[in-house]
């Protein structure tokens, strides 16, 4: 290893050992890595194509799958060899893994999600493929500045990436705007523009190195690298010109869509990957089948939410108009190809496209989603309707285009039943099914958290990291007082380092025996961070009113950047800011309470604040988060969880038992019955006289004094248009988290209802949530030589 190393350091990075930096060791290092992956990666290809399986292609918008070097070392079982090597050259191993940048190509648990079901697909030994776009800048870099959020480009790609194969040979043209012609039976697409997608290939080797995937990402290229003879004219921007328009398309993850520019630009991204990855798929099924009919049979199309809605218009074009098939068989062979993941209950979430801004970039997908519609229609009189009211709805187009639909909580799927797609269930009464949301124990406990993952192992073998539900054993370790011992100090020891952590780049000493408790998760009103932070308020107030009483010191962290043109998120980022600026200072609550937020959230800082947490809030109003996957890190890492019945807490609670769940606020139905009441929130508010106290400090500028106005349109908000019930959870949430206060003062009965939450978070790998859509989605298995290898 450390020749190997040292050959990389000079052969590729061309620096001696005296003179490398950091940045040249952790290439190195990388590099050789990544030489130990392809065989895998390349003898998986040869058994995939040996035993004709069928493929999964997984289409997704994001892929966070944040640093990849520790994932690799771990799956591939050299991390004690590489720390070993790097000792041996007089190098910091976990310097080096820590200078790797975030691969920033998603914003959230969409992405997150879609990185974990790829190292289980890989740990499963099942052939797929994810496709995405290769952004050269994610979501934004946040910073703030006066409490305000300040968005920056993301620059991952500044440095070279180490992990991917660029593929000049595999590009495919990708066709926008024009004009259609229909004749002698024939349809043709007479485009206006083009661009070529280019593509680039990350192994992705699942644990202990048995099976390898591909995660194919697309870069935006102009067919025409540059116009000599504009150059030659002077005119140096023209000459450039078809290269930036191109590039466009693959520079920045989400562009703001307030705009019709924006608009346009979102919705050829969308295409542009659907395209290609359909082109890609189709390619390689070509080279062995013959007869297109069977295409279901090798090929299995998921769609992780609508962002890639358009493939099932884009595959029904391909197998018309350029294969032959007829139309009417083109849409039911390419439904049995396609399924659709919904992810949220929100309309806002739901995309919709103008039906005149579709046509004007797709004009002949807007046929074709017409002719979808019309034998919709004929089959199923009186269906709710994909075109409607001069939108393209791609909710609708993606279910009716989708053999299966699946929502990914119990609560979250049957909610889907009953309101967003409740008349075409009624239709299609067997099409929705569940696939409750999993994350890869491997990052979120093997890697990110090693004194624990040493307990458990040292207790029990490694067999619990391809196997989540053995950590069950555990369960009988809660009356070991060596382990629980062991248990507590892993505990101590991460919120040690995280305090350190936030010391250096935060400037706030934190105390490691304080309660952590922490948000982590996009800004959004129906999370609920502003509740959260009302709350803090008001445990302030109290503390401040009774000096003398027996606190429990709490911290109080915060994560997660808002939407650039999601103002009244940005308010609360700002308000989060200017809260914590009072409270931090405040002499009278110094040692009992403090509230951090660290800037610029992304997977690096998760693995740093979920194994130091002791209680996680999943507090979203019932009925509207889908799943979560946070709240899974949370509990497996042996934090607490304070939350509602919604999404997978449900399954959660259920799973660690009530008595280890501080359960609290309104159940789904009865926010839906709450909302019916005229002024449901004042009377909340008067009913309150803690969040009264709260509001009106907020509002007369206690914490804004220099703008005693900033917030008024926040409490206002709060008094008129609380959609999220904030004001009505309140007095409830207030109460549940007194009752977390009070136990986390038993040290070890704390210590205990966080083991049982670790030991009872088998089920939530995500291994067993693509075993699940393996069976009841895909028809997928791994090949055989595969199947005796893991026997």
């Amino acid at each position: 290893m450390k020749d190997d190393i040292l050959n990389r350091l000079q052969f590729s990075l061309g620096k001696d050992a005296d003179h490398a930096s950091v940045y040249d060791w952790r290439m190195a290092v990388s590099l050789t890595v990544r030489d130990q992956m392809v065989d895998t990666w390349f003898n998986s290809t040869k058994e995939a194509y040996a035993a004709s399986s069928k493929r999964v292609y997984y289409l997704s918008m994001e892929f966070l799958i944040g640093r990849l070097i520790e994932d690799m070392i771990s799956n591939l079982q050299l991390e004690d060899t590489v720390r070993g090597a790097l000792t041996d050259l007089g190098q910091d191993f976990d310097e080096i893994v820590h200078d790797e940048p975030d691969a920033a190509l998603g914003n959230g648990g969409l992405g997150r999600l879609a990185a974990c079901f790829m190292d289980s697909l890989a740990t499963l030994g099942i052939p797929a493929f994810g496709y995405g776009i290769r952004y050269e800048h994610g979501l934004f870099e946040q910073s703030f500045a006066q409490g305000q959020q300040v968005e920056r480009p993301e620059t991952w790609l500044n440095q070279r990436h180490a992990w991917e194969f660029e593929r000049p040979e595999v590009q495919f043209p990708i066709c926008f705007g024009g004009h259609v012609d229909h004749h002698d039976g024939k349809t043709t697409w007479h485009p206006s523009e083009k661009v070529l997608a280019t593509a680039y290939d990350t192994p992705v080797i699942g644990w202990k190195n048995e099976w390898g995937n591909t995660l194919r990402l697309w870069s935006a290229e102009p067919v025409s690298q540059f116009d000599l003879d504009s150059f030659n004219r002077g005119d140096y921007l023209a000459a450039g010109r078809s290269e930036a328009l191109a590039r466009t398309i693959s520079r920045v993850l989400y562009p703001d869509d307030t705009t019709d520019s924006g608009k346009e630009l979102r919705l050829k991204q969308e295409y542009f990957f659907t395209a290609a990855s359909i082109q890609d798929l189709m390619r390689r099924y070509l080279q062995d089948h013959d007869d297109l009919r069977q295409l279901p049979e090798h090929v299995a199309i998921q769609l992780n939410d609508t962002h890639p809605a358009i493939a099932g218009p884009e595959l029904v074009r391909v197998l018309v108009d350029e294969h032959g098939i007829d139309m009417a068989e083109a849409i039911p062979l390419a439904r049995a190809c396609l399924a659709y993941t919904n992810h949220t209950l929100l309309p806002e979430a739901l995309e919709k496209w103008g039906e005149w801004l579709l046509g004007r970039i797709l004009p002949r997908h807007l046929e074709i989603i017409r002719i979808i519609e019309e034998t919709q229609q004929r089959e199923h009189p009186g269906s709710p309707r994909i075109l409607e009211h001069g939108d393209v709805r791609m909710g609708e187009l993606a279910f009716i285009m989708a053999h299966k639909v699946n929502g990914v909580s119990a609560l979250h799927t049957e909610l889907v039943k009953e309101t967003v797609f409740a008349d075409l269930h009624r239709i299609h009464p067997t099409r929705i099914i569940n696939q409750t949301n999993g994350i890869t124990p491997r990052r979120w406990l093997y890697n990110c958290n090693p004194g624990l993952r040493d307990l458990i192992t040292d207790a029990m073998g490694d067999g619990w990291v391809a196997d989540l539900e053995q950590l069950t054993a555990l369960k009988a370790k809660r009356d070991d007082a060596a382990f629980m011992q062991a248990f507590q100090a892993s505990k101590r020891d991460n919120k040690a380092a995280l305090s350190n952590w936030i010391g250096q780049t935060c400037g706030i000493a934190l105390d490691p025996d304080a309660m952590f408790d922490v948000q982590i998760k996009r800004i959004h009103e129906y999370k609920r961070q502003l509740m959260n932070l009302l709350e803090t308020v008001a445990l302030w107030n109290d503390m401040r009113d009774n000096p003398d009483h027996d606190w429990t010191p709490r911290v109080k962290i915060f994560g997660g950047k808002a939407a650039p043109g999601y103002y009244m998120a940005k308010d609360i980022i700002r308000l989060i800011n200017d809260v914590a600026e009072v409270i931090n200072n405040d002499p009278a609550t110094k040692g009992r309470l403090k509230i951090v937020y660290p800037p610029n959230y992304n997977v690096t800082m998760a693995e740093r604040l979920i194994p130091a947490s002791d209680l996680s809030e999943q507090i979203s109003t019932a009925g509207k988060e889908a799943s979560g996957t946070g709240n899974m890190k949370f509990a497996l890492n042996g934090a607490l969880t304070i939350g509602t019945l919604d999404g997978a807490n449900v399954e959660i609670r259920e799973h660690v038992g009530s008595e280890n769940f501080f359960l609290f606020g309104l159940t789904a139905a009865e926010v839906m019955e709450r909302r019916q009441h005229h002024g449901y929130a004042r009377a909340a508010i008067e009913a309150s006289p803690r969040l009264q106290r709260v509001l009106g400090q907020i509002a007369e500028g206690r914490f804004a004094p220099h703008d005693t106005g900033r917030y008024h349109g926040v409490v206002g908000m709060l008094y008129d248009h609380d959609y999220f019930l904030v004001t009505c959870d309140f007095d409830s949430y207030f109460d549940a988290q007194r009752r977390a206060d009070n136990a986390y003062q038993n040290a070890d009965n704390w210590a205990a209802m966080a083991l049982m939450n670790t030991a009872s978070m088998g089920w939530f790998s995500s291994d067993r949530t693509i075993k699940g859509y393996a069976r009841d989605i895909w028809n997928a298995h791994p090949p055989r030589a595969a199947m005796d290898r893991s026997a």
